[in-house]
C-alpha cells in the first residue's frame, strides 16, 4: 500500500476517477468477452462522443468561472444547420462552412457573454433563453427538415488518417502520432523532473517517475495499435485528432496562462480577484464566447458524421456535457477543476453508455444507471470536502495552485481587505 501510495502522489484518491475508468473497461471487457477492447468498437466510441468531449472542454471552463451554459444543444444544432444550408445554398467549400459555422458561433457567445457579463444577468438565466431562442431559431430556418451535408464536409466527422507510405499493415500515420506522443509524456515527465529539483522541490524516486511513464506510455501505445490495425480504410478518428489538439490547448490555456488563473480566481471569489487586478467582466465575456465557439465545432462534428443535420440535433447534450464535468471533479460553487478531468468524466460516461449497449441493456435502464452514476460520482467529492479531505479535482489542481503561489497570494491578500459582509 506504501508503494501505491508513492506511486500516485502519496494519496490514491486523487486518481479515484481513472481508477474507475479503468475498472468500467475491465468490467465490460469481460462481460462482453471481449468486444469493448477492439479497434472498430473503440473507433464508434471515440467518433459518437467526441462532440459531448468537446462541449465539456468548454463546459468546465464555464463552470469554473462559477456560471452553467444550458444553451450549447441549442446552439450546436442551429449552427449545424446554418452550416449546411450555406454550403447547399451558396456551393461553400468544405473549409468555409466550417469558418461561417465557428464564426457564427462567436457571435452567438458574444451575444450572451454580453448578457452575462455586462448586464449581470445569471448565466443560467441568459442560456436558458438562448436554449429556447436558438431551438426555435433551428427549427425556423431548416423548416423542420433534415438538411444533407456534402462528402467533403462529413470527413470532419468521419473521417479517418489517410494511409501514406509503405504497406506494414498498419496506419503510419498513426503509429507515428502515437511514437509522438510517447515521446512527448517522456520528455515532459523528464523535464518537469529536473525542473522541480533544480528550484529545489521535493521530487518522488526514479522507480515512482519511470513506473508512471511506462504506465501512461503502455496504455498510449495499446491504444495506438487498436486504432491503427482496424478494418481498412479506417485508423485514428478526425474528430479524435481534434479533441486531442483542443485538449492539449485547453489543458495549457487553463495552467498556464494568465487568463486561465484569472478564470480560477473569479470562480473561486470574485471580489478578491477583482481587488486583486482581475478584469472578471472580461473573463466572463471570454468563457461564454468560447463555449459557444465549441459548441458550434460540436455541432459542425456531429452533422458531418450524421451526414446531415436536423431538427433533433442536441436535444440533452448540455446536460451530457455538465454531467461530464461534474463526474471529473468540478464544484458546483466554480473555482475547481481541470480539462483533463472533464475529459475524463466524460469518458466514463461514455464507456457506461457504450459497455451498457453490448449487453444489450434498454435506453430507460441506462440512464437510471448513469444518473446515479453522476449523483454517486458528486455525493463522494462533497463526502471528502465535509471531512476535511481534498477533491479528487482539488488533488489533481494541487500542482497548478502551487505553480500560481504568487497569484494565489494575491488572492488570499485581497480578501483580507475584504470588508466584513462584503
Amino acid at each position: 500500500m506504501n508503494a501505491i501510495k508513492q506511486l500516485f502522489g502519496g494519496n490514491t484518491r486523487q486518481f479515484g476517477m481513472i481508477f474507475a475508468l479503468v475498472a468500467l473497461v475491465v468490467f465490460f471487457q469481460i462481460m462482453t468477452e471481449g468486444v469493448t477492447l477492439t479497434s472498430g468498437n473503440l473507433m464508434n466510441l471515440l467518433n459518437g462522443n467526441a462532440y459531448v468531449l468537446i462541449l465539456a472542454i468548454g463546459m468546465v471552463l464555464v463552470i469554473i468561472a462559477g456560471h452553467i451554459d444550458l444553451s450549447v444543444g441549442s446552439i450546436a444544432a442551429f449552427v449545424g444547420i446554418t452550416v449546411a444550408l450555406a454550403i447547399r445554398e451558396w456551393d461553400l467549400p468544405w473549409w468555409a462552412g466550417v469558418v461561417v459555422g465557428l464564426a457564427l458561433g462567436a457571435v452567438i457567445g458574444a451575444w450572451q457573454g454580453f448578457w452575462v457579463a455586462y448586464v449581470g444577468i445569471p448565466a443560467f438565466i441568459v442560456t436558458l433563453a438562448g436554449m429556447m431562442l436558438f431551438r426555435g431559431l433551428n427549427q425556423f430556418v431548416g423548416k423542420s427538415n433534415t438538411i444533407p451535408v456534402p462528402e467533403d464536409f462529413q470527413y470532419i466527422g468521419a473521417g479517418y488518417l489517410p494511409e501514406v507510405g509503405p504497406v506494414t499493415g498498419y496506419n503510419n500515420l498513426t503509429l507515428l502520432l502515437g511514437l509522438a506522443t510517447v515521446a512527448l509524456v517522456v520528455y515532459l515527465g523528464v523535464r518537469g523532473r529536473a525542473k522541480a529539483a533544480r528550484l529545489g522541490a521535493v521530487v518522488p524516486p526514479v522507480w515512482v517517475q519511470v513506473t508512471k511513464l511506462a504506465l501512461v506510455s503502455a496504455a498510449i501505445l495499446y491504444a495506438t495499435y487498436l486504432f491503427a490495425t482496424g478494418r481498412p480504410g479506417t485508423s485514428l478518428p478526425i474528430p479524435g485528432i481534434i479533441l486531442i489538439g483542443l485538449v492539449l490547448i485547453y489543458g495549457f490555456i487553463s495552467s498556464r496562462t494568465v487568463i486561465g488563473r484569472h478564470i480560477y480566481a473569479v470562480g473561486g471569489n470574485r471580489h478578491a480577484a477583482e481587488l486583486s487586478g482581475v478584469r472578471s467582466k472580461k473573463v466572463n465575456f471570454l468563457v461564454m464566447m468560447n463555449m459557444a465557439i465549441l459548441a458550434g465545432l460540436a455541432g459542425m462534428i456531429f452533422v458531418g458524421r450524421s451526414t446531415a443535420s436536423g431538427p433533433s440535433d442536441g436535444v440533452m447534450w448540455e446536460l451530457d456535457a455538465i454531467a461530464a464535468v461534474f463526474i471529473g471533479g468540478a464544484a458546483v460553487t466554480g473555482g475547481v477543476g481541470t480539462v483533463v478531468g472533464s475529459i475524463i468524466g466524460g469518458l466514463v460516461m461514455a464507456v457506461l453508455n457504450n459497455g451498457l449497449q453490448l449487453l444489450g441493456v434498454g435506453a430507460d435502464a441506462t440512464q437510471i444507471i448513469k444518473g446515479l452514476v453522476l449523483l454517486a460520482a458528486v455525493a463522494f467529492d462533497v463526502y471528502n470536502k465535509s471531512q476535511g479531505k481534498p477533491s479528487i479535482t482539488g488533488m489533481l489542481s494541487r500542482g497548478l495552485l502551487t505553480k500560481n503561489k504568487p497569484q494565489a497570494d494575491a488572492v488570499e491578500a485581497a480578501q483580507e481587505k475584504i470588508p466584513t459582509g462584503a
